[in-house]
């Protein structure tokens, strides 16, 4: 395990690069780094560990040889979590094992929170995971999976924006937002929107 070889996996600011140890064909792992560390956090430990796994050690965005965000873009802690997602799909892994130190291990424990059924098992290294009160569990769930799902789901389509007539567009306003009155919509769509040579 002493060879690696480099990944690049495509986001919409670039990429998020990794290095990955063992046979492809091996239980997979996925391995997070801390708080401005990089993939080369592993680069000691990964030999010591079983040779029948596919190791696969992210940069976050931002770090090491993976793409910064773009200027002015804050680094959400959720946004860690979406770019495990995207690497996981990017991978073609439904379940794998989550390894993660300090930063990374909260990013895992929040993943391994939010995405049960994809984490085979969760290692964690000087972190204690990802905690939340009790009562806040259900819709703190809901919400944020929603959310990186959606992201991800809209990111996969990639579609040039459809152009609409003035009226489809405000129709279109008016459907995914009920609670806008028709006046309140054309009030919008006059910055909103921009007027093409096809509509």
């Amino acid at each position: 395990l002493g060879m690696f070889s480099e990944l690049k996996f495509p986001v919409p600011w670039g990429h998020v690069a990794a290095k990955a140890w063992g046979p492809s064909e091996g239980c997979p792992v996925l391995c997070l780094h801390g708080w401005l560390d990089n993939a080369n956090t592993f680069d000691k430990l990964i030999p010591l560990l079983p040779r029948g796994c596919y190791y696969v050690a992210m940069d976050f965005s931002g770090h090491g040889l993976s793409s910064h965000r773009p200027a002015g873009s804050p680094y959400h802690f959720l946004d860690y979590v979406s770019d495990v997602r995207r690497v996981a799909a990017a991978l073609q892994w439904r379940r794998f094992t989550l390894m993660g130190h300090s930063m990374g291990g909260a990013v895992a424990g929040m993943f391994s929170f939010l995405y049960p059924e994809m984490v085979d098992k969760l290692i964690l290294l000087e972190n204690l995971g990802f905690l939340l009160a009790p009562e806040d569990t259900e819709a703190w769930l809901k919400s944020k999976r929603m959310v990186i799902d959606r992201l991800l789901s809209l990111e996969a389509k990639q579609q040039t924006p459809k152009a609409r007539s003035p009226e489809a567009a405000l129709q279109r306003l008016l459907e995914a937002n009920r609670h806008l009155t028709a006046e309140g919509g054309a009030i919008l769509l006059q910055r909103g929107a921009t007027e093409t040579p096809t509509g």
